[in-house]
């Protein structure tokens, strides 16, 4: 026997149950990750996002598996864009808000979402978890729940329950073992090669200095200006900054072996910064601002410097966010992300679902195109 509760604050969760549920290369699925946003205003009702996580408990208590869940009121920060179904369900005369959505807030990487320790009874808590969520959903009576960039394998499994598979596109980097960046780079083909070298160079030539830190080396001032740096990107881009100074700073003491921060130096002042989440095989790319322009900085602090980590530390992949055809010829290439779906209107439902069949064929096809233009050298 199982039963499953929801929790409207991670703190609910013990933390060491929580985290032996979770994926070490996932740090943004931690205990510590949700609780900090919690705990310093990154999400809750002004932003639109109330905890509703969800844990599976056997017999004797012990929790055998869980997720990040969230009551919607909105549809930001989700990286999966659902905003015309919305506007389907306003035509219908109904209400798309609130939503269920399983998810890292703000945090566009594919991870496990199906929380859940290894061991034989594994498949077994996996299916209770799932099918939980739904009955929550229906409880709740939410127009629907989503299941957002989840694996490979979770996806078939949600789709296995009914819930409705879509696929989208991110550009991702793989090491194959590089020895250092310029292996990496021997494997361009000549003109990709020289346009890396060509940015680098004038990144370089401008002045430009750069520290790489970890949390545990990140003063107050630092994560005081990487703030203002992070404020500075949404202002240009007109979003809101959820992520408060509080929350860095936190992060950075509880999961510093996982905060990376990249500064950017000119004439000895802090110009740009980029950071990162690390796991154990994969790097995060999240958040990067400026407070000067410089020829190809952004390319250098966001990616170069990341790649060159994963290539020093032997890190596998490196996911520097959503969206970006630019980054193709950098060395990331077009790679599938996947999320789950459950509308609760059978009218819509159905239509929707025709209309992810449409979006799947023409995601392939895309997906296709942009593998051509890789900088690797053809292995014809």
């Amino acid at each position: 026997m199982y039963r499953l509760s929801t929790h409207d604050s991670i703190e609910a969760i013990p933390r060491a149950a929580w985290n032996r549920l979770t994926d070490p290369d996932t740090p943004f699925l931690r205990h510590e990750f949700l609780a900090a946003m919690e705990r310093h205003g990154c999400v809750g009702e002004q932003l639109g996002w109330l905890p509703r996580h969800l844990a599976l408990s056997n017999s004797e208590g012990e929790l055998v598996a869980a997720a990040p869940c969230y009551l919607k009121f909105n549809s930001y920060g989700e990286f999966v864009f659902d905003w015309a179904w919305a506007s389907a369900y306003q035509r219908y005369g109904m209400h798309y808000y609130p939503k269920l959505v399983v998810a890292s807030p703000y945090t566009p990487a594919t991870g496990p979402r199906i929380l859940v320790a290894e061991g034989p009874r594994k498949s077994e808590h996996a299916e209770a978890l799932v099918r939980g969520s739904l009955d929550v959903a229906e409880h709740l009576g939410v127009s629907s729940l989503h299941w957002l960039f989840t694996t490979d394998a979770e996806t078939r499994a949600l789709e296995r329950h009914g819930l409705m598979p879509r696929v989208g596109c991110q550009f991702h980097w793989e090491n194959p073992g590089y020895e250092d960046f310029d292996h990496f780079l021997s494997s361009f083909a000549s003109a990709k090669r020289k346009q890396v070298k060509r940015e680098r160079r004038r990144v370089a030539e401008a002045g430009i200095q750069f520290r790489l830190l970890s949390g545990h080396e990140i003063s107050d001032a630092e994560w005081a200006t990487f703030r203002q740096l992070y404020c500075a990107t949404f202002d240009k881009r007109g979003g809101i900054p959820t992520l408060s100074l509080d929350f860095f700073r936190e992060i950075g003491r509880t999961l510093a072996d996982h905060c990376l921060l990249v500064l950017a130096y000119h004439h000895g002042e802090i110009v740009a910064a980029a950071f990162d989440l690390v796991g154990t095989s994969t790097l995060y790319g999240r958040h990067w601002g400026c407070f000067a322009d410089f020829h190809s900085l952004h390319f250098e602090a966001c990616y170069y410097q990341g790649l060159d980590y994963c290539i020093r530390r032997g890190l596998s992949r490196f996911e520097p966010g959503a969206q970006g055809e630019h980054k193709i010829s950098r060395g990331f290439l077009p790679t599938p992300t996947w999320s789950a779906h459950w509308i609760a209107d059978s009218r819509l439902r159905e239509a929707i679902n025709q209309f992810l069949s449409r979006e799947r064929d023409g995601m392939d096809a895309y997906l296709s195109e942009m593998r051509k233009h890789s900088p690797f050298k053809s292995s014809d």
